[in-house]
């Protein structure tokens, strides 16, 4: 078959076409991993079916008040369908928008700045390519209370806080710990939860993911540090636990750290995964010299509850149950076990050895009782029924909740953490410590108004005594 000019440009024509689109689909899906790396359905998705993705209308519990997640999709009237790459970019790495509305910072655009030129390409080309349009508003919009309404103040908050250059590597670390690094500070924005936050809600200097508080929950120290943190963990359990939301022997994802699981870190590649734990095992790492020290993830020992509470009531003795061992025993021993070994397959963690009952506060096991755990990852779904109010297994008073938290600390864990007061119960009930700014916000009016008047009858001074001067 002979072939043409005109052909042999058509032929030409229609093979670079099927190349560029086969490229532009490669771009695509390398978006869609950079999405889930970046945990993007987590806050953008309602969750389980309940929304459309990437819709917005999803409630981000912020201690100064409910954030609602926007729709991200290309829709034209909705969403960012009218985006330019850069409007894309200055919206993901620097938390302002189109129209010049500034972010609040529940969006990590803190975080997303390091994110690389190439792979910000690549995340654009999906969310305008790889992701359906949905023409409809989320039903809530975000409405903080004055003066955090005021977005425009976000401005100053950047310039404390964000404003941060895309990646660079770290000549101190080899190819894969800088890969490792490169995910933990931009994509996965670990310091988002893992550092804790001073007085404006910005990162604590020097505190780089040491912990901290994220509600009712407590992201504990993910650093090097063999006690306090993961530097007594294997790679391959921190891989584990990132990849299943368990590490067998250490630790069980619960609360946000759940979330995380399921929406991203199970559906990162393993090399991603080992690259993380490679980096994080590098933070704050002691000296090759250093004594061995017990963990947080090795305290504590199998402790049988039942010979001393056993045969204390008769059988149809009603509301029997008062102390922390005998509360144990009766809500918490048919699963965990009446030794804290839990199941022989694990699926019922053990409290000892457990990086929750090992750790300085009680928090994370407060919180677990209260909020109880559920997560998806690798086609499981690992579910434990909470004991807050609308519990279908039994609602446990802050007492109770206390008496068990002392128990189990005392018992199959750090000893030094089991000072559990109903207080302690309450923070966590109500949603965590409440920051410095939300504390203030009611009296941010009148000490404006207030300033505003001194400011006034200050000025008035200072204009009085010039005058005087100037008379005489």
């Amino acid at each position: 078959m002979k072939i043409t000019a005109l052909s042999a440009v058509v032929f030409a024509s229609l093979a670079g076409g099927a190349i560029a689109q086969t490229a532009d689909q490669d771009l695509i899906e390398q978006g869609k991993y950079i999405a889930t790396m970046g945990d993007c359905a987590a806050c953008h998705t309602q969750p389980r079916g309940a929304g459309k993705p990437y819709a917005g209308g999803y409630a981000i519990a912020s201690p100064l008040g409910t954030i609602w997640s926007t729709n991200i999709t290309p829709s034209r009237e909705y969403g960012i369908g009218t985006y330019t790459e850069q409007d894309f970019s200055d919206a993901v790495r620097k938390g302002v928008l189109k129209d010049g509305t500034h972010l609040y910072p529940a969006m990590p655009y803190d975080a997303y700045a390091g994110i690389t030129d190439a792979d910000m390409k690549a995340l654009y080309a999906y969310f305008m390519h790889g992701v359906e349009p949905v023409d409809e508003p989320p039903a809530q919009v975000t409405e903080l209370p004055f003066p955090f309404n005021l977005r425009f103040s976000m401005a100053a908050w950047n310039l404390l806080y964000a404003g941060g250059k895309p990646f660079t590597p770290d000549a101190g670390l080899n190819a894969q710990e800088n890969r490792g690094k490169y995910i933990v500070d931009t994509l996965g924005h670990c310091a988002s939860c893992h550092s804790p936050r001073g007085l404006l809600m910005g990162s604590v200097s020097g505190q780089y993911l040491r912990g901290g508080s994220v509600g009712p929950w407590y992201a504990p120290d993910i650093t090097g540090d063999p006690v306090h943190g993961i530097g007594s963990w294997a790679n391959e359990e921190i891989a584990t636990y990132l990849k299943t939301g368990r590490a067998e022997g250490k630790a069980q994802a619960a609360g946000p750290m759940a979330e995380a699981v399921e929406h991203s870190f199970q559906h990162m590649a393993d090399d991603d995964l080992g690259a993380i734990a490679a980096y994080l095992k590098t933070v704050n790492a002691p000296a090759a010299s250093a004594s061995p020290v017990t963990s947080r993830t090795d305290m504590g020992q199998p402790v049988d509850v039942e010979p001393g509470i056993r045969g204390l009531f008769p059988e149809n003795a009603h509301d029997s149950l008062k102390t922390g061992a005998e509360l144990y025993s009766g809500y918490c021993a048919s699963c965990h076990q009446p030794n804290g070994a839990g199941s022989r397959n694990q699926a019922y963690p053990s409290l000892f050895h457990n990086s929750v009952t090992g750790a300085a506060s009680a928090t994370n096991l407060i919180a677990t009782i209260l909020y109880g755990v559920d997560r998806e990852a690798g086609g499981d779904h690992v579910l434990m029924p909470h004991f807050n109010t609308g519990s279908y297994v039994a609602v446990l008073t802050d007492q109770e909740i206390a008496d068990i938290s002392n128990f189990v600390m005392e018992t199959y864990g750090n000893p030094n953490a089991a000072k559990v007061t109903t207080a302690d119960v309450q923070v966590v009930r109500n949603g965590g410590p409440v920051p410095f700014l939300a504390k203030v916000q009611p009296h941010i009016p009148a000490l404006m108004v207030s300033g505003g008047v001194a400011a006034v009858v200050v000025l008035a001074v200072v204009i009085l005594l010039v005058r005087r001067r100037r008379i005489a």
